[in-house]
């Protein structure tokens, strides 16, 4: 995984810098995320591989209609250079950089169930306070969790979990 992600950097890097010169981020995210979910499909990897698959063929499969022709150039350029493959890394990371750009942190909140509005709300008021950026939060259930919360915003993961509490209990009355 972490030499795909060092092959799409580039790509995705370049990607970015032509969407603001036209500012046109946005439209590049829909049609990044789209071509990577269509990429990321197991028969269309196979048929993506095929050596008989012309590039534009592949762009006519991986391209949102009436997508900017910049994309559609892009989309030829990972073709020509064997690199469709990355289109999931690419759209990842190009989303990290737009999020970084925007001055917004994206959060993933984990908890043992369904956490109330207002709860959620207090959470992004603090890492919005943490991180001096506007902070977006997408929401998962885990029940092995059994109560608390995991906050995973990039690089900074906070686990206020009870199965997180138990395991460092059990670690620390182990050592």
């Amino acid at each position: 995984m972490s030499q795909a992600l060092t092959l799409a950097r580039p790509y995705a890097r370049a990607a970015f810098a032509v969407s603001r010169e036209g500012n046109r981020s946005a439209a590049w995210s829909q049609a990044l995320a789209f071509a990577a979910q269509v990429a990321a499909d197991p028969r269309v990897q196979v048929l993506l591989s095929h050596p008989q698959l012309a590039a534009a063929d592949a762009v006519g499969l991986l391209a949102v209609d009436g997508a900017d022709e910049t994309v559609a150039r892009f989309l030829e350029l990972l073709a020509d250079n064997h690199r469709l493959s990355l289109l999931p890394e690419i759209a990842g990371l190009f989303e990290e950089l737009r999020a970084d750009a925007d001055r917004v942190v994206k959060a993933k909140v984990t908890a043992a169930s369904e956490l109330p509005a207002a709860e959620l709300e207090s959470i992004k008021a603090a890492l919005k306070q943490r991180f001096g950026r506007d902070v977006e939060i997408v929401t998962a259930i885990d029940a092995s969790l059994i109560g608390g919360a995991v906050i995973d915003a990039g690089e900074v993961v906070i686990d206020g979990s009870l199965k997180g509490k138990l395991a460092r209990l059990q670690t620390a009355l182990a050592g």
